[in-house]
């Protein structure tokens, strides 16, 4: 694996030559982008297949897909630029610049849910319902979409040595992206520098699988519109929380030291266990009224 651009050196696998990107007719276009889109359109097909299944029109979530996604990008770039605001507060067009990089999953995740709060208004819908379909084609497109990240070799975590340790080539990583922790542990071969850290991309991908997966064996069993919404909540800030603490590209909440990633993650766990709570005693006193 010696020269490889990227190896998981624990698993014998590795890329000799890393391409983040495709040219067509001398234009680039990014893996990150292809695998982005990749994801919503596997998240559109999940949540239409959800919606036939509950008797919906599947042509509502389409509809709604093509706001939900221009405002759930809105929303993204918005929210990394607020935590990073002194690296664009003396050049604002670099805010415009998507190409550069510098889009957060949460602010995509507020962007959607204040789009369908519209959209819902206007349709006369129901909030929670579209809700409850929606979050399993949102869950969808993260699984894919956090594989942008492997060929961007980004979002991964502090130094480890343990199973999944993923080994990269200094060079193609950005210079924010590396802390002491990593530096100190640097790698040289054949006079080549390497990092070796923690697959945070991989380990989000395989927990958002295993909650898309019990999402989908419990949405039989659902009690009440807005459940499904909840255990998305519950089940991916779990994740989230324990994954944002292993990386090295946190936005910091204003003058804290703390991530803002794992404080609305820690919010959100607390909300939704407290309304999936009180729905199930709301349940149990209700079945012991009726004996």
């Amino acid at each position: 694996m010696e020269g490889a651009d990227i190896s998981f050196v624990h698993l014998g696998i590795a890329i000799e030559h890393l391409k983040n990107h495709i040219s067509v007719f001398g234009f680039s276009i990014a893996y990150y982008g292809i695998i982005i889109g990749i994801g919503m359109l596997a998240g559109i097909w999940v949540a239409r297949s959800d919606a036939r299944r509950r008797g919906q029109d599947p042509e509502i979530y389409l509809d709604f897909a093509l706001y939900g996604i221009i405002f759930s990008i809105i929303g993204a770039r918005i929210y990394y630029v607020v935590f990073q605001w002194d690296m664009y507060k003396d050049n604002l067009l670099q805010i415009l610049n998507l190409r550069g990089g510098g889009l957060a999953i949460y602010g995509g995740v507020i962007g959607a849910v204040l789009t369908l709060i519209v959209y819902t208004r206007v349709k006369k819908l129901s909030f929670f319902s579209m809700a409850d379909t929606g979050v399993l084609g949102l869950i969808t497109g993260q699984i894919i979409g956090r594989w942008g990240n492997f060929f961007n070799c980004e979002a991964f975590g502090g130094y480890t040595d343990s199973l999944f340790a993923m080994r990269i080539r200094r060079s193609l990583v950005g210079p924010n992206m590396l802390n002491a922790d990593v530096l100190n542990h640097l790698i040289v071969e054949n006079g080549i520098e390497y990092i070796q850290v923690h697959p945070t991309f991989l380990y989000e991908s395989v927990w958002n699988l295993g909650v898309l997966a019990f999402m989908l064996w419990y949405r039989k069993r659902k009690r009440f519109d807005g459940e499904m919404l909840c255990i998305y909540f519950l089940g991916y800030g779990i994740g989230r929380f324990w994954i944002e603490g292993l990386r090295t590209d946190q936005l910091i909440f204003f003058g804290t030291g703390l991530a803002v990633s794992q404080m609305l993650s820690l919010a959100l766990v607390v909300i939704s266990a407290l309304v999936l709570l009180f729905h199930h005693r709301n349940r149990k006193k209700s079945a012991a009224a009726e004996k």
